[in-house]
């Protein structure tokens, strides 16, 4: 038999009971690697605003504009952002009192008197408790409300692409949601039914993106990647509070309180127990070992049990310093079980290792050049460059985290019972192959209604083709299938150290 994932969500769409009713805020996905096309630099991708419905009208998809949008950047390891770009925004209208659309006519530019709506923001980037605005009042890109609408959004999108002083370039707008996997399991896991996996639950919705791409020596330890290539990174909402002026004081100061925060995918979803998902997405990388309970379900995994308790597959023995070793510490020979020095910060020769603590991020080595063939399932499939270094848009992290869950990555070997996993490979639409690689937003909506045909394939051959010239099926896409399952043919595998190591 095999299996689907057991409690999966849709990385961190809706992932905790407050930030589920707060979707502008509401991170679902962070990516971090190297740049296939530029790869003395690094990308970073940021998603909000879970299940955007393209015919969402008439108010459509923004940002919020008592939030700040941040990508964070820890590379001592000590849990601490040495490195955080934020984003601000503002939305104004062209005309609300005489118009109710988002846009009056076809829009071909981000300066269009047809765009109603719009938005701006600033950059502002903190190194070292020191912060500089190096964007301002910039256009974001629209959502994308209809071919009629905006029928060359790839224009719109390079219009809303800006370039960094220093080097690198960002994007604000909306994409289609890269993140693929079959929801359908909180049916009571399929209604018992497995032969009903494999329906991309994401497929046609878009999310609001923020990317970001950098030099990698803008982001390593003493600016040396060759020292310190080891990065972790997260990213956060802030949302705006009460805004303090005393009047015996002309100065003045907002405060922010951290409501929403990923690093790696899954990680509030199925490891972090209901009672503590809140208080998780207002805590800094730091102070994650305070938290015990926490703390204990990475060593002690919910997942497993329920996996052996359902299907009989024998749960890993505890603790899991494997797992810790994936969400805490990072990846090296002296941190856990899993032999291999990949990305742990200690790897790091500059960092002080006495102010290492554990921290949940999603860390990369940038040493790690770009894989000419990826595979989907990443380190498992012996391809260094995915998951669980770094997260590229095509790695397979339902997958993975379900081999790892139960054990691949400490012994070297698929579980063969979960070998198919949710039967959902590769998204829907291909992904670009140059920045901001996100795919264009979709155009048509979701619900067909009876009798419709599958979605999927229609998106893939018509929803889509205004991006086919630049968002190509890619190696990662197109290798995705059967030879991502060949653990370690010809690669590299992670094997179990040896007790007496």
């Amino acid at each position: 038999m095999t299996l689907a994932p057991g409690l999966s969500a849709a990385s961190s769409h809706r992932e905790a009971p407050l930030i589920a009713g707060d979707p502008r805020a509401d991170n679902t996905d962070v990516y971090a690697f190297t740049s296939p096309d530029n790869p003395d630099t690094v990308t970073m991708v940021a998603n909000w605003i879970p299940f955007e419905e393209p015919n969402g009208g008439p108010n459509f998809y923004a940002f919020g504009d008592d939030l700040r949008y941040n990508i964070k950047v820890d590379n001592t390891g000590d849990g601490v952002a040495d490195v955080t770009y934020s984003w601000r925004f503002r939305s104004s209208y062209r005309d609300d009192a005489n118009q109710f659309l988002y846009n009056t006519g076809p829009v071909s530019s981000l300066n269009d008197p047809d765009l109603n709506f719009r938005q701006v923001y600033d950059l502002v980037v903190t190194t070292g408790g020191k912060s500089r605005t190096v964007l301002k009042g910039v256009p974001a890109a629209p959502s994308r409300t209809g071919k009629a609408s905006m029928p060359d959004y790839t224009a719109l999108r390079k219009q809303a692409t800006f370039g960094l002083p220093g080097g690198g370039r960002t994007y604000a707008g909306q994409a289609e949601d890269p993140f693929f996997a079959d929801l359908r399991v909180f049916d009571l896991l399929y209604g018992g039914d497995l032969s009903e996996r494999g329906q991309d639950t994401l497929a046609g919705y878009n999310v609001n993106t923020i990317a970001i791409q950098v030099p990698k020596k803008q982001l390593a330890l003493n600016g040396n990647t060759s020292r310190n290539p080891v990065i972790g990174v997260w990213s956060t909402t802030d949302r705006g509070g009460v805004t303090v002026n005393d009047s015996r004081d002309k100065s003045t100061g907002q405060q922010w309180k951290q409501v929403s925060r990923l690093g790696n995918p899954l990680v509030n979803e199925v490891v972090v127990p209901l009672k503590f998902k809140d208080a998780f997405n207002t805590l800094n990388p730091d102070q994650d070992r305070t938290v015990q309970p926490v703390v204990d379900k990475v060593y002690d995994p919910i997942l497993p049990k329920l996996i052996q308790q359902v299907y009989g597959i024998p749960a890993p023995k505890t603790p899991r310093n494997d797992l810790a070793e994936i969400y805490l510490t990072g990846i090296c020979k002296v941190c856990g079980p899993i032999k291999a020095d990949l990305n742990a910060h200690r790897l790091n020769k500059d960092a002080n290792l006495k102010k290492i603590v554990p921290a949940e991020e999603l860390r990369l080595n940038m040493a790690v050049a770009p894989t000419a063939k990826p595979q989907r399932l990443g380190v498992l499939a012996g391809d260094l460059a995915g998951f669980p270094n770094g997260r590229r848009l095509a790695d397979d992290v339902i997958d993975i985290s379900l081999q790892a869950v139960m054990g691949a990555a400490q012994s070297g070997v698929l579980v063969p019972a979960l070998a198919e996993g949710d039967k959902v490979d590769t998204n829907e639409v291909p992904f670009g192959t140059s920045f901001p690689y996100v795919a264009l937003p979709h155009t048509k909506h979701v619900n067909r209604g009876p009798g419709a045909a599958g979605r999927n394939a229609e998106q893939s051959s018509m929803e889509n083709t205004e991006a086919s010239p630049v968002m190509k099926t890619t190696q990662a896409a197109a290798l995705a299938g059967a030879g991502a399952l060949l653990l370690g043919v010809g690669g590299f595998r992670l094997r179990r150290r040896g007790k007496d190591s």
